[in-house]
């Protein structure tokens, strides 16, 4: 049945062909040369997709990877040794300035206040009793001067021996050392009495460092001792603060750009932006810090923004993707990347003439690529295009200088829209 089949088809074959061939021989001359001319048109003329090129405001960016950096960076630390009585908050937790985290038991220096407070009440007695013996051998001193210069004069006058005169002279001298004596106990319990206040104004000052504080507003790192743990003055840190708000991203620039960079900077401080991990909406900040001198192992320059961080989106540590906005260029022409080919002569692309269909070589400047938010990559072009040209943006391969072309509907999914200019041919 098969073969039959076949036999039979070959048959209707062969049939079609001689009527067209007793058709073609029918028509005249003229109407043959026609139909030839216009195949050959069909033939020469390429289908092809065009977009326009566009005038618009392009912005300046510089991109680069950033490190995010607390501004203040503290590590707790105790300033007097002791057994740790309380911690007052919990690790990972934001605190303000001045907040109590830890408390260290107080007994020991309450207790040296206490006897510094006693010796001080005994130095302000052995003062007291200093004073007085002072009172006491200037009476004595008095009365001992007085009969010694009676004793002087009665020896002149023959009526006091030698030796009488020598013993009162003698204990005026006694009296003279020991007014001395005590006039010393004096100053040294007024002495005793300074060190002692002193020494009391140093333990008090070390009881007020037995409630550590915070010294910043930040975030609390890992607590590393827990109630009851010995510690020793100025040793390990006991936890670590980070300022999270603001908050700096470093990163790094080519040194190219760096007059770029200063001169707008100049003008107003810089805009950067900071996205971090999967976020789809970049924060904000301003540019704060320009570093002194250009790192010749990578030849770019280090840069420092400042971020309000209010969120805490951006966590110290981590890298981010950085956008510097030098500047803001207006009516710009820019072009879908994929249009712009490359030559032995540099940079072009097909143009479209809108009068008669036909394509032509265009050399062009790019002054380098951009890519707007959620869109393809364009470039943007410095001369050789104007806004409204047709661009050919597929098809390009089949082209030659003056060949007819016909537009094909615009592929949606490659993010171009219809041009008046388009044909609504879908073949």
């Amino acid at each position: 049945m098969s073969k039959q089949l076949r036999r039979y088809n070959l048959v209707l074959a062969l049939l079609f062909a001689s009527v067209c061939a007793v058709l073609l021989a029918s028509c005249g001359k003229g109407k043959k040369q026609d139909a030839n001319a216009a195949f050959m048109m069909m033939m020469q003329t390429a289908p092809v997709r065009a977009v326009p090129a566009v005038a618009t405001d392009v912005p300046l960016d510089a991109s680069a990877v950033g490190n995010v950096e607390a501004i203040s960076s503290v590590d707790v630390k105790s300033r007097v040794a002791g057994q740790i009585l309380r911690v007052a908050f919990q690790e990972g937790q934001n605190v303000e300035k001045g907040q109590l985290l830890f408390e260290i038991d107080p007994e020991p220096l309450e207790r040296q206040i206490a006897e510094t407070q006693a010796d001080i009440a005994k130095d302000a007695a052995l003062e007291q009793q200093a004073r007085a013996n002072v009172v006491k051998d200037q009476a004595m001193l008095k009365q001992a001067g007085a009969a010694a210069d009676r004793g002087l004069q009665l020896q002149k006058e023959g009526i006091f021996s030698k030796e009488q005169t020598e013993q009162v002279v003698a204990t005026n001298d006694s009296a003279k050392a020991s007014l001395d004596a005590d006039q010393a106990a004096v100053e040294s319990a007024v002495a005793s009495a300074k060190a002692d206040r002193a020494r009391l104004a140093q333990t008090e000052l070390q009881l007020t460092y037995t409630k550590i504080t915070a010294p910043i507003t930040g975030r609390a790192g890992a607590i590393a001792v827990k109630a009851g743990n010995l510690i020793k003055d100025n040793d390990a840190a006991l936890v670590t603060l980070l300022e999270m708000s603001p908050i700096y991203v470093s990163f790094g620039l080519p040194e190219q750009l760096l007059p770029e960079v200063r001169k707008y900077n100049q003008e107003h401080p810089l805009l950067i932006q900071a996205t971090s991990g999967d976020a789809q909406t970049p924060v904000t900040g301003t540019l704060k810090f320009i570093d002194n001198t250009v790192d010749t192992t990578t030849g770019t320059i280090k840069l420092k923004a400042e971020f309000p961080n209010t969120d805490r989106s951006l966590w110290p540590g981590e890298f981010v993707n950085v956008q510097a906005r030098l500047n803001l260029e207006h009516n710009r022409v820019v072009i879908p990347s994929r249009t712009v080919q490359t030559g032995p002569q540099g940079k072009y692309v097909w143009v479209m003439n809108a009068s008669d269909n036909t394509v032509s070589i265009r050399p062009i400047q790019v002054l380098r690529d951009y890519s707007p938010p959620k869109s393809l990559e364009e470039a943007v072009i410095g001369s050789g295009l104007k806004p409204g040209e047709m661009v050919i943006s597929e098809g390009q391969m089949r082209l030659a200088p003056g060949m007819k072309v016909r537009l094909l509907k615009a592929d949606t999914q490659m993010g171009q829209q219809s041009s008046p200019a388009q044909s609504p041919d879908n073949s």
